[in-house]
């Protein structure tokens, strides 16, 4: 392999994924197949398990660069896996997640005997909804079998939803709605 191969790599994968993609001949799909790979693997739009199965034939070509064009595209602002690594493990999250739910069913059977503060249970659900959407989304992120393109979508959806901020700090919001608690005296 040449470094060139590794250029003309690049090149194909940065271009739009609505341009046609002409059938390479046998020749030009070995030079190019080990490069496209290695490049989209460090773009983290190819999850190195997937070498086995996407740029494997030369008749899946044209459908497999396209795929790797449009994941380009959509994970183009999305942030690298490795920033999942700022977040809790999953095992710990998964733990949040249990009591978030616990929680959730303790204001859904309260809501059926206060049905004088409806509204007031409704939207503490609704915020432990939220709540559970965003660690869920981290979760994801830290699973590491999923592939590295799925866990960057995991982690620029957590970013929307915190915000940049909050991202860029890994500080994510409590697992349950903190603020509904009354204090005991």
């Amino acid at each position: 392999m040449f470094p060139y191969d590794y250029l003309a790599a690049a090149a194909l994968l940065a271009q739009s994924p609505d341009l046609a993609v002409p059938a390479p001949g046998a020749a030009t799909f070995e030079s190019l197949r080990q490069p496209l790979q290695t490049v989209a693997a460090d773009w983290e739009v190819l999850d190195p398990r997937e070498a086995r199965y996407v740029l494997a034939r030369i008749e899946d070509f044209p459908s497999d660069l396209s795929l790797l064009r449009r994941r380009q595209r959509e994970l183009a602002d999305a942030p690298p896996v490795r920033d999942a690594d700022r977040f809790p493990d999953r095992a710990v999250i998964n733990d949040l997640l249990t009591f978030n739910r616990s929680y959730r069913q303790h204001l859904d059977d309260g809501q059926a005997l206060e049905t004088s503060r409806w509204w007031e249970a409704r939207t503490a659900l609704q915020e432990t909804d939220h709540l559970y959407y965003i660690w869920d989304t981290a979760r994801d992120a830290r699973c590491e079998y999923y592939y590295v393109t799925v866990r960057r979508q995991a982690l620029k959806r957590l970013r929307d939803m915190v915000g940049e901020d909050a991202y860029s700090a890994a500080r994510l919001p409590p697992h349950v709605p903190l603020w509904r608690f009354q204090e005991i005296r």
